[in-house]
Formats: structure tokens, C-alpha cells, sequence
């Protein structure tokens, strides 16, 4: 065989291997090229008399992060060209047949009558792990960098190549529903339990041990293939079926809010599937996939959450002229939360870190915020003790800025006060070599202005994280107006490594991700004082795709914080820039009832020390009219959550603050939680178009104020039928 993406060979005694090695890549992705030749394969397995079987491995550090997901992107922009040239039946039949490819070669493997394993080392996700589950054996190496999953939930899709038909009958149904819901990387021991694979051996034992089982006689027939299998959980329509069916709906329903086709279809196609021989279950699988595949929500969700997220965090934004870098030394002076938290995950890195405060015993406290975190992570079986002594090793508490010498990041994180980060800067810059880049871990604070305090302000950048910083995957990396390419070179460079997603804004009050959250939870505060129910307020935020309500995320960052952030915006602006009905909110909330938000124990809701949270019900008294919830409009709630974060997103772009879509969605989503299934703020609009969502800000600004009227950027926009992505990113795939 002419193999360019596997390499073919058989032992003595007759197993054969087939090593999936695709060249120029760093990982192996599942392409139409690849397909073709593992259909090739399976075909010489299964004629060959002299081939046992055959054992599927990577020649690379780990099997596949599964398929090309611009592959499926191509197959949607060919329906809407065949729906335009031939009508929409034939474009449906087309992408019906074109996507369900894989799910006929997976099922050829598995019923070509000689047995298969796959050896699986590494990462082995989606269309990777449903080849594996169409083997008739998995062996996993019991590595730590070792994951199985169907992940493809998180990018608006669902398992579409048998992979909701062979976990449903592998597990019992619940397990088998959560699993394809949440769309987790599951470690080896955890998938050998769970009966997702056979065997957890040393990696250099997989490949002998997939061997030894073909040797030994293993069975080419799965088990859903003999006649006497019967699933997990029993029928669907059974007293045992009956208790899980209805419980299932009702968590998607409250997960999920209905927003999510992709979810909806695992439930069905288990569902179905369950009540059908597994190649009529396939064909469930494939017609759903096709619907789902065609949907506005995964088009949009894979280019934001797949597409655009590959390819900031490879750098789309980093100065190619810039010489690479490797943080090997980093300075963190602040070891307060967002301090200590830096440090943490830039020595779980491997970074060496220099942790400076005003006394080595705040210092000491700011290094034992890794202690514990290290701590939890060895209690649920994700660390080692080894680890955690490793990592502690790697941070250096100290009070003395003498040693931020020979760091090549120094990363200040204090108090987010003018004259403070100032004095900061001037004592970090005494220190540290010229050829150090200096960054301000601020929310707010204009990069250039603090830029001004430093000898060196092309070297001087803004990086800004988001808390908790541990489990935040964003970073917004601000340029000042003298920002050198260097410094941004340098600071992307360490996000990397850090291994969270950077996106670059110019410098303006708020940044990006927070002039937009900021204005959703104004919103809140509006709703409230306009007199509607607190818990519907919540709740209308979680249906609009929001993963908390306003109030709960006030009270997440501290309601004085945001008190001290509008009166900052009225010093600095002048009085029009912020709403008074928002600030008598949050003056009586924090001066006159003491409610801070959960660091004290009472905001918006009560926090008792055991039990969940609820809804502080004193909040009623602070509303002078009280809304009948029955005569108000949902939906235009709905609208009102999403546009007050659109329009701000939109006036960004306007102002220059960001210059490329890519950052504005990814930024969104992963910054402040806007609707994933929109793609991200700006998908919002390009999907619904300028014109409808000009129409409806119009609308809403009619209705509740200025806050909602389009800029001049949106208009022109409406006016000429363009969109963010094919105005402002060239060549890219526009909605």
C-alpha cells in the first residue's frame, strides 16, 4: 500500500500495526486524506488471510485530537451553496451522505470479521476516541498527559461518528448522558472503571499488550453485535428506563435552557438509538449530525471555540519579527490573591518565580496559596506529592525587589491604586536588567498612563488576568501607546506557556472583557430598581445563555469594588458617564446595609456558613415599584442581557480597543461567559445581521434608554449589510 499517514507492518506472527504518523504535524487530525487510507487499511486486514488482526497506534506524542473540524466547516458552506443551486432537499442528502463517512468506515472496522485494538498513548479525543471505541479492544497507557473524551459538545456539536451509540451501550444510560453532556478528557483509570477501555498498562507495554490479546484469539465481533446483548440500563420503555428518561430531559432543559441543539440531539440519538440494531441507530446518529452540523449555533461555536481559539493560542497576534522567547524567570510583586495566584500557575509552568510583598511573611502567605492548591489537586488524584514540592521549589518568597534581577517578566500585581502601582514601578525598574519587560496586572487603570511612570515604556506592557487566575483561560494583553513589539512578543510568549488564551487590546478605561461585563451587570442592577423579581432577573440571565445571573456575579467581585469603579468613572468622566439609579443601588447596598457580596457573607444573596445561597430577601424593600413577573416580556429581557454586552463589544471595535473579531468572541466567551452558542459578541451580531440587530438596539433604547443606541460603526454596518468578520478580517470565513 501507498501510505503517506500511516506506516504499515506485520510480525511473525501475523498482527499487523498500523502507525498513524502524519507528516508536517505536531499532532494527527482526522482529514478526508487520512480516512481514505484507513479505509484502505481495514480493507487489506480483512482480505488478507495471513493478517490476524491489526493494532492502531501514534507515532507521535499522542494518538489525535480527533477530526478536522474546518473539514466540517467546508461541509456546511457547501450545503448553503447546494441549497441555492439544487434546493435544500438535495444539499441535505448531500451533507447527510458526505458526514456520516467516518461513522461507515468505523463501522466496517468493526464488522470486517478480523479483530482490532488501538494502543492509545497521549490525548485521544472525539473522532480519535470513536475510532478506539469501534476497535474491538483499547489499551491506554497510564501516563498523566493520557485523556480519553468526546469533547465535541463544547464546539456546538455532539459525537457524530457512533460515538453516542457505543457509549450509551458501553455504559449504564445516565453515565453514559452525562458524559457526552459535560464533554470532559477522561483519565486512564477513570475510563477503565467507567468501561471505556479494556486495559491501563505502561506506555511501553500498549502496543505488546494490543498484540498479545490479537495473539490470543480476541474476539472481532463488539458486544452490541451478538445477539444476546442487551444494554446497561434495559429498554428505554421499561420501569427502569422510566426512571431515567424523564430526569434526563429535565436536567437538559435546566443545563441547557434549550440553547443548545447539539444537546438536544445527544438525547435523542440515545434516545432512539437504544430502541434500534446498532446500524439503523448509526443512521439516528448521522441524519441528527447532519441537522446539527447545519445549525447557526455550531457554525458559530466552531469557529469561535475551535477555529479562532487555535489560532490565538498559536499566536496569530504575536510579532513576527520578534525573535521567539522562553520565560524561564519571572518576577511577581504582589502576593495577594491575583499575585499569588500568578505565581502558581506560572511554576506549575515550570517557571521559575520570584514572589515579592512588602514582608517576607506576606510573601510566605502568597507561596502557600500554591501549597494549598497543589494540596487539593493531591487529594483528588491529580498530583503527586512530588509535584507539589517541585512546584514550591520553583517560587521564591522574598521582600527584597534586589532579587527581580536577571527575571526576564516582571509582572506587578498590587493594589489597584495610580500612586501605588507608580511606586511599584519605579522600585521593580531599579532592579531589573534592560533588556526586562515590565507588565501591570490591572483591570482598569489606562496601560499608558501607568506607562508614564516608567523609564522604559516600550517595554512596559498591560497583562491583565482574570480571577481566579488558576481556572480562568483568558488573559487580556494591553498595549500602551509606546509599547514596544518586544514586550508584546514577550508577554504573549509567557501566556503560552502558561497555557491560557491571550487576546491583544489598545489601551482604553476597562480594556475590553470588563466594559462589557460591566454593562451586564448594570443591567441587573436596572432590572432590580426598575421592580423586577430578583430570582427573576437570575433566571432570565441563565435562559439568555449566561453561566450566572447579574447579582450573583456582583456579589462574586464584590459589590464595593464596583461602588469604587463607578465613582472612579465619574471623577475621571464626569457624571453622565455613569447611571445614578445604578450608584444609589450599590451606595445603599454597601454603606447603608453593609452588603459586600460573598467576601462578607452578604450581597445580593445571604451566604450562611452551611447550606447553599439564596436571595437576600431584604431586596424587595429597596424596590419602590415591584413588577407583576407574569405581564413581562422574557425575551426582550433576554435581549436586554445580550445587547447591553453586544453593543459595548461593538463600540470596542469602534473605538479601536479591539481590532480583530477573533479576540472580541473568544474574549467574550471565555472572559465573562457571553452565550457560547452565540460564538462570541460580535457572532451575535454577524449571525443575526446588522440590520435586525440595529433594529432591535433601536428598539430597546426607545424602551429603556441610550445605553442601547448603536454607534456609527453599527449603522453603517446595517446600512451596507456588512459583518465584523468580513469587514475587519479579510479573507476569513464570514457568517
Amino acid at each position: 500500500m501507498d501510505l503517506v499517514h500511516f506506516r504499515f507492518e506485520t510480525d511473525a506472527d501475523g498482527v499487523a500495526v498500523a502507525t498513524w504518523d502524519s507528516p508536517g504535524r505536531s499532532m494527527n487530525v482526522i482529514t478526508l486524506e487520512v480516512m481514505d487510507e484507513l479505509g484502505r487499511i481495514v480493507e487489506r486486514v480483512a482480505a488478507d488471510a495471513a493478517i490476524r488482526g491489526c493494532v492502531i497506534v501514534s507515532g507521535k506524542e499522542s494518538f489525535s485530537g480527533g477530526a478536522d473540524l474546518t473539514m466540517l466547516q467546508g461541509l456546511r458552506a457547501t450545503f448553503e451553496t447546494l441549497a441555492r443551486e439544487r434546493g435544500e432537499a438535495e444539499a441535505t442528502r448531500v451533507v447527510f451522505e458526505e458526514s456520516r463517512r467516518l461513522t461507515l468506515l468505523y463501522r466496517r472496522l468493526e464488522t470486517c470479521g478480523k479483530p482490532f485494538a488501538a494502543a492509545i498513548h497521549g490525548v485521544c479525543l472525539g473522532g480519535a476516541f470513536e475510532l478506539a471505541l469501534s476497535c474491538h479492544r483499547r489499551v491506554v497507557s497510564d501516563d498523566a498527559s493520557t485523556r480519553v473524551g468526546l469533547p465535541e459538545v463544547k464546539v456546538g456539536l455532539f459525537p457524530g461518528a457512533g460515538g453516542t451509540q457505543r457509549v450509551a451501550r458501553l455504559m449504564p444510560t445516565g453515565d453514559a448522558l452525562q458524559m457526552l453532556f459535560k464533554g470532559e478528557q477522561i483519565r486512564p483509570a477513570a475510563a477503565r472503571s467507567m468501561g471505556l477501555v479494556h486495559d491501563v498498562a505502561p506506555r511501553a507495554e500498549i502496543v505488546e499488550r494490543a498484540k498479545a490479546w490479537i495473539r490470543d484469539g480476541g474476539s472481532p465481533v463488539a458486544p452490541w453485535d451478538d445477539e444476546k446483548f442487551r444494554p446497561p440500563s434495559g429498554r428505554v420503555y421499561s420501569p427502569q428506563g422510566m426512571m431515567i428518561w424523564p430526569a434526563a430531559n429535565a436536567i437538559y432543559r435546566r443545563e441547557t435552557q434549550d440553547n443548545y441543539p447539539a444537546v438536544k440531539a445527544i438525547l435523542q440519538a440515545v434516545h432512539d438509538g437504544l430502541q434500534l440494531p446498532m446500524d439503523q441507530a448509526l443512521r439516528v446518529e448521522s441524519r441528527l449530525f447532519a441537522r446539527v452540523l447545519r445549525s447557526r449555533e455550531a457554525a458559530a461555536m466552531i469557529r469561535t471555540l475551535f477555529v479562532s481559539l487555535q489560532e490565538l493560542n498559536k499566536g496569530a497576534r504575536r510579532p513576527p519579527a520578534a525573535p521567539p522567547s522562553t520565560p524561564r524567570r519571572v518576577g511577581v510583586v504582589g502576593a495577594g490573591f491575583m499575585g499569588a495566584g500568578i505565581a502558581y500557575v506560572a511554576a506549575g509552568a515550570g517557571i521559575e518565580v520570584v514572589l515579592v510583598d512588602r514582608d517576607a511573611e506576606t510573601a510566605e502567605k502568597g507561596k502557600a496559596h500554591a501549597h494549598k492548591a497543589m494540596t487539593e489537586q493531591i487529594m483528588k488524584g491529580r498530583a503527586k506529592t512530588a509535584d507539589r514540592d517541585a512546584l514550591l521549589a520553583r517560587i521564591q518568597p522574598t521582600a527584597d525587589y534586589a532579587a527581580l534581577a536577571g527575571c526576564d517578566l516582571v509582572i506587578e500585581a498590587v493594589f489597584e491604586d495610580p500612586k501605588v502601582k507608580a511606586e511599584t514601578i519605579a522600585r521593580v525598574e531599579a532592579a531589573i536588567g534592560p533588556e526586562a519587560v515590565l507588565a501591570s496586572n490591572t483591570s482598569t487603570l489606562p496601560i499608558t498612563g501607568l506607562a508614564a511612570h516608567s523609564a522604559r515604556p516600550e517595554r512596559f506592557i498591560g497583562i491583565h488576568f482574570f480571577s481566579p487566575v488558576e481556572k480562568m483561560l483568558l488573559v487580556e494583553v494591553i498595549l500602551g501607546k509606546q509599547t514596544g513589539d518586544t514586550a508584546l512578543a514577550t508577554a504573549l510568549d509567557f501566556v503560552r506557556a502558561i497555557r491560557k488564551t491571550p487576546i491583544v487590546v489598545n489601551d482604553g478605561r476597562g480594556f475590553f472583557a470588563n466594559r462589557c461585563v460591566t454593562n451586564y451587570v448594570r443591567e441587573g442592577h436596572l432590572m432590580l430598581a426598575e421592580g423586577v423579581p430578583p430570582a427573576m432577573i437570575e433566571n432570565v440571565a441563565r435562559m439568555a445563555g449566561m453561566p450566572v445571573g447579574p447579582l450573583a456575579l456582583n456579589d462574586e467581585v464584590a459589590l464595593d469594588l464596583a461602588l469604587r469603579i463607578v465613582r472612579a468613572t465619574k471623577a475621571q468622566l464626569g457624571d453622565k458617564a455613569v447611571d445614578p439609579v445604578q450608584e444609589r443601588l450599590l451606595v445603599t447596598m454597601v454603606e447603608t446595609q453593609g452588603r459586600l457580596g460573598r467576601k462578607n457573607g452578604k450581597g445580593f444573596y445571604d451566604y450562611p456558613e452551611k447550606g447553599p445561597k439564596s436571595l437576600w430577601p431584604g431586596l424587595a424593600d429597596l424596590q419602590p415599584t415591584r413588577l407583576d413577573p407574569d405581564a413581562l416580556d422574557v425575551d426582550e429581557m433576554k435581549q436586554r442581557f445580550l445587547a447591553a454586552q453586544a453593543v459595548e463589544a461593538a463600540r470596542t471595535v469602534e473605538e479601536g480597543i479591539v481590532t480583530d473579531p477573533r479576540e472580541a468572541d473568544v474574549g467574550s466567551i471565555l472572559g465573562f461567559g457571553f452565550a457560547p452558542f452565540t460564538g462570541g459578541a460580535l457572532s451575535w451580531i454577524d449571525f443575526m445581521g446588522a440590520p435586525a440587530f440595529v433594529a432591535m438596539c433601536d428598539r430597546l433604547a426607545e424602551r429603556h434608554g441610550p445605553r442601547f443606541a448603536p454607534g456609527r460603526l453599527l449603522r453603517d454596518m446595517a446600512a451596507k449589510g456588512d459583518t465584523f468578520y468580513g469587514r475587519f478580517a479579510a479573507g476569513r470565513l464570514a457568517a
